[in-house]
Parts: structure tokens; C-alpha cells; sequence
């Protein structure tokens, strides 16, 4: 097994095996401050938010290519991001907009709005079977 994370310092995605070795960057360009990752293994997809400058939701094979972005638009501060295994669905929650969204994975396309707060500062989502949690600050 491997383990993905991100590097707020470096604006980099790295992987490594479980017990450290074997240890390179996966995307290292077109980054600024990348938070949260999710990693769909049996589709060879990594999902990752990005809050800098152009605050957005990316895509990736598990090596880091094609590289593409499926949601910039309507988004400002993207915290946490989770994978609806069943559904094919990708989520994330805004901690500006206080929303929590959802897209089809594949195609980034049927956005939707699945839960919207007010002053509620969300910090990360997860989808288990027909439940979605989320924590906030």
C-alpha cells in the first residue's frame, strides 16, 4: 500500500510506501497551497483542494498525470474532500461559503449542493454508505 499527503510548505503531493520508502513527488507544478487529498486506488484517481490564489478542485492519475481541474468556479476556501465509493461521487466542504458539494467524479460535471450552513466553519467531510459527516472549527 502507499500513502499520498501534501506539502503546504513545498506545494507539492508526495507518496511513499506505508513504512516510508520508496518516498517522490507525484505533482509538483501548477500547485499553491494544496489542503486535503483523497485517493481513489481501484479507478488510479487522485482528488486533491487546492486554496491558493485560484482556489479549486483537482484531478490526477495516481503518478500525477493528466492533471486537471474539474471545479474553479464558486469555490474559495476547499477544505476537506471525500469519495463516495458507491456512488462515484467526489464531495468537499467550503469553508467560506459554508456549503458542502458534491460532482461526479469522472466527469466533474451534476455539481451539487448537499448541505448549506451559516457561520459554520468546515474543516473536512467523509462519506460512509448513505451517511456524510463533517467537522467544523
Amino acid at each position: 500500500g502507499n500513502i499520498y499527503w501534501t506539502d503546504h510548505g513545498f506545494n507539492l503531493i508526495e507518496v511513499a510506501r506505508l513504512n516510508g520508502s520508496f518516498r517522490y513527488v507525484v505533482i509538483s507544478q501548477g500547485l499553491d497551497q494544496p489542503r486535503s487529498i483523497a485517493v481513489h486506488p481501484e479507478k488510479g484517481y487522485l482528488f486533491w483542494t487546492e486554496w491558493g490564489q485560484t482556489p479549486c478542485i483537482g484531478k490526477a492519475h495516481l503518478d500525477g498525470s493528466e492533471k486537471v481541474v474539474l471545479v474553479s468556479l464558486g469555490i474559495a476556501w476547499p477544505n476537506g474532500i471525500s469519495i463516495d465509493y458507491e456512488e462515484n461521487k467526489l464531495y468537499w466542504c467550503d469553508a467560506r461559503t459554508d456549503k458542502i458539494e458534491r460532482i461526479d467524479l469522472e466527469s466533474g460535471g451534476n455539481r451539487e449542493i448537499v448541505l448549506s450552513g451559516s457561520n459554520v466553519d468546515m474543516f473536512s467531510v467523509a462519506v460512509f454508505g448513505a451517511y456524510i459527516y463533517w467537522s467544523d472549527r
